[in-house]
């Protein structure tokens, strides 16, 4: 059973989420290519080599979309701006009718009471900037500074909130490193200068919207409980290095101007040059901190070169990821976030949800695992809110069924049900819960 939102505090903000790339469109309205493309198109990247040139259409559907929104009682949209579709070469030339639709998605919100929470990078960089290095180029944060101008000066008059960079640690490690997303390296160098760089364009684009005068601004971190596979020494330290280039890299930055010193041992030979005379721009004051959180891991030592250890499957229920169910782990982000971290900064729940085997019955989808997911990690939070944690909202991952990266559509993450032949929507039990939970009069 769903908590209500009579049992949160008056200003408890209710929001899904979802990215642009994910769920617009990208071959209409002028959108450049991205890294993205050119990743789905490698064999043996992306399931069935599926991509994102239609995705769900949002591009065209999007008032549908919203009252759907609008109708689940919603009080927050997150969404995120692409950089292709906005400046199609990364640089210069601006795509007008890319600012226009942003400008119309705004709008649309506003007109139906939701508040836009607004990303302005969600892992789809234009393939002119990756021909330049990407994010292993020291130049990007000057590029994505400008972009940032380019997008806010348009729409940073309206929305609620901004964010620069959805999930560092998936724009930098799991995409330079372990290579499962684009530019799909697997490259120590390349990570450590991605690590550094994605930071320092953060700290820019805050600079860049402060100038134009906004507020409520912030950083919107993953993070994955690290637990130990077993008792030893040795697994408690492979964990605890784990959580440090997981968790605490980007926030020990953002907050304290500094990285971790066990990750820095493994990352401090591969880190461009000066980089320490980033880090004042890096800890550029935000407003709020946003989580994304889904799962925890075992990890184990492991033997070969640093970082040393493996993933250990566990023994609790999982998602259609694979992914441990195991709310404890947000309950704890939350706390150590607070107590260690940003203080008494407002704290939002960005993303959270789960894939699940979700099929179309009798025009129904009996999602009733979501539902226990999303109750188990809002009574998570409520314990939280209830020892004086400051969290202020949560945003549900996703709106809908969308393109799931290098899963391409097979895993399905929506309260809303999309058929990828129609692209027909089809509210799933877990929308019309959330529906009856979020009502005022619940």
């Amino acid at each position: 059973m769903l908590p209500k939102r009579s049992d949160f505090p008056n200003d408890f903000l209710f929001g899904a989420a979802t990215s642009s790339y994910q769920i617009e469109g990208h071959s209409f309205g002028g959108a450049g290519r991205t890294h993205w493309d050119d990743f789905a198109q490698t064999p043996g990247n992306v399931v069935r080599a599926e991509n994102g040139s239609v995705a769900c259409d949002h591009y065209h559907r999007w008032p549908e979309d919203f009252d759907l929104m609008q109708a689940a009682g919603f009080d927050a949209y997150r969404f995120s701006t692409s950089w292709a579709r906005v400046m199609p070469e990364g640089r210069g030339p601006v795509n007008q009718e890319g600012l226009d639709y942003y400008d119309r998605l705004v709008d649309g919100m506003l007109e139906r009471g939701l508040k836009p929470a607004a990303t302005l990078y969600h892992w789809e960089l234009p393939s002119a900037l990756a021909d330049m290095g990407g994010w292993r180029n020291r130049d990007i944060a000057d590029w994505f500074a400008d972009y940032t101008y380019v997008v806010m000066k348009r729409i940073g008059d309206r929305v609620w909130s901004a964010a620069p960079i959805n999930e560092p640690w998936c724009v930098a490690w799991l995409s330079h490193f372990l290579g499962h997303h684009a530019p799909g390296l697997r490259d120590i160098r390349a990570t450590a200068r991605a690590m550094h760089h994605v930071g320092l364009a953060h700290g820019r684009a805050i600079g860049v919207m402060r100038g134009l005068g906004m507020g409520n601004l912030g950083a919107v971190c993953n993070m994955e409980y690290a637990a130990p596979a077993d008792d030893t020494p040795e697994a408690a330290a492979a964990a605890n290095l784990y959580d440090g280039y997981y968790n605490r890299w980007f926030l020990s930055a953002m907050f304290k101007g500094e990285y971790p010193a066990d990750v820095l041992e493994g990352l401090a030979p591969h880190m461009p040059p000066g980089w320490q005379d980033d880090m004042a721009t890096i800890s550029a004051p935000v407003d709020w901190v946003g989580i994304n959180y889904y799962t925890r891991k075992l990890i184990a030592p492991a033997s070969g070169p640093w970082p040393a250890h493996k993933e250990i499957e566990g023994p609790l229920p999982k998602t259609q990821m694979g992914w441990e169910i195991y709310p404890e782990g947000l309950e704890f982000f939350l706390r150590r976030t607070a107590a260690e971290y940003s203080g008494d900064l407002p704290l939002y729940v960005t993303e959270n949800g789960m894939a699940g085997t979700d099929v179309l019955e009798g025009g129904i989808v009996a999602d009733t695992p979501r539902i226990d997911y999303l109750a188990q990690h809002l009574a998570a939070i409520r314990r939280v809110v209830a020892d004086g944690i400051p969290v202020k909202g949560y945003f549900t991952w996703s709106l809908m069924d969308n393109f799931e990266w290098s899963l391409g559509y097979e895993k399905r993450f929506g309260l809303i049900h999309v058929d990828f032949e129609t692209l027909q929507r089809t509210p799933k039990a877990s929308y019309h819960a959330l529906r009856a939970a979020l009502s005022r009069s619940a």
